[in-house]
């Protein structure tokens, strides 16, 4: 039977910057607006951490049932190390999506009836990410997803919420953010390039292979600055972003220099410190300007 902390531990705390960032994100473009709810950012921030503990969860059961995580570097798996039955995650996954449904009701009853829909792809996406007999994060779709759900849809849907529409600012933010999330998986999928690999895991750090998958999280990283600095010709407060670059040198030269296993695990936890500071100063920015 699993202690409180090791259920913690399969919430994977590195990973959670991907829901928090996207919704503050997305509630800085409403403050700029001079439109913010924030009981509906409080939900919208519901929707999102629920989902990706939920799918967290989600994934620590499919993968500990398949064997996919019988060798790994990363942070302890539940399943896989039997520290809590399988029954017992997977009870928790979907109690984390029913939260999630929940809290997102409310949102769509008093912003649009079509949410409804949203919501229920997402948590369809959340579990089908691993789950399933053919789950679509062992064919290279785990970074689309990532940019959709925790980018496009999060910084947008949090918005709409709140303004009652999507200008652009909204849809130009969600790029920066999917492209962080997805540099997020990115460096986890590199760390376990090799072991994905062998067990039919054919994530896209497999697919491209090592050198192309190194060139693409440095990718998705500049990508988002180099975003948030263009935003500035709107409204200059967003070049406050400029400052997380220094929490972003470390992690990219992890990749460029080729480090591999627990050193990526560090390199992941940096990522995770770089979005967040990125999130934070992109808020501000956002709602400044």
């Amino acid at each position: 039977m699993a202690t409180l902390p090791e259920w913690v531990a399969g919430a994977r705390p590195r990973t959670l910057p991907n829901s928090i960032v996207p919704v503050a994100i997305g509630t800085g473009v409403a403050i700029g607006a001079d439109a913010a709810v924030w009981w509906k950012a409080a939900l919208a921030m519901v929707v999102a951490l629920a989902l990706q503990v939920g799918v967290n969860y989600a994934n620590d059961y499919s993968d500990g049932v398949r064997g996919t995580d019988a060798e790994r570097v990363g942070p302890t798996r539940l399943t896989a190390t039997r520290l809590a039955a399988p029954r017992q995650v997977l009870t928790a996954a979907w109690a984390c999506f029913a939260v999630a449904a929940v809290a997102g009701l409310v949102l769509a009853l008093t912003s649009a009836w079509w949410l409804v829909l949203v919501g229920a792809v997402a948590i369809v996406a959340a579990w089908f990410y691993t789950g399933g007999e053919k789950p679509y994060g062992y064919r290279a779709l785990g970074e689309i997803s990532v940019f959709v759900f925790f980018g496009l849809v999060a910084v947008v849907g949090t918005v709409f919420v709140q303004v009652g529409g999507a200008p652009w600012q909204g849809w130009t933010a969600a790029v920066a953010a999917g492209l962080l999330s997805c540099s997020v998986l990115v460096i986890n999928n590199l760390r376990d390039i090799h072991t994905d690999a062998q067990t039919g895991k054919r994530t896209l750090a497999v697919v491209l292979g090592d050198a192309a998958t190194r060139k693409l999280y440095v990718g998705c990283v500049a990508a988002a600055f180099a975003i948030a600095a263009v935003m500035a010709a709107a409204g200059p407060w967003t070049l406050l972003t400029l400052l997380a670059i220094p929490l972003a040198i470390r992690p990219v030269r992890r990749v460029l220099g080729g480090q591999r296993g627990r050193d990526l695990v560090l390199g992941l936890g940096e990522t995770g410190k770089m979005q967040l500071a990125f999130g934070l100063l992109f808020t501000i920015g956002l709602a400044l300007g």
